[in-house]
């Protein structure tokens, strides 16, 4: 399920992984973790790379419609 939309923040703004990790003082494999949905980023971390990436926190988030299972 892909819950962040990092992958295509970096790309509207052509920064790679690796700047970003090296921002982030975080492994490659980290950030490539969250890009690819593998794994989601801590509150904290996601405010983090908000700032890095100068947008909203709820920018790098994915926009589902609330919908009752």
């Amino acid at each position: 399920m892909k819950l962040n939309r990092i992958k295509d923040v970096l790309g509207e703004k052509g920064i790679s992984q690796k700047w970003l990790a090296e921002k982030l003082n975080k492994s490659f494999s980290t950030v490539n973790a969250y890009v690819c949905n593998r794994q989601q980023p801590s509150l904290e971390m996601l405010y983090r790379i908000s700032a890095v990436l100068q947008v909203k926190a709820r920018d790098l988030l994915v926009d589902n419609d609330y919908k009752q299972i």
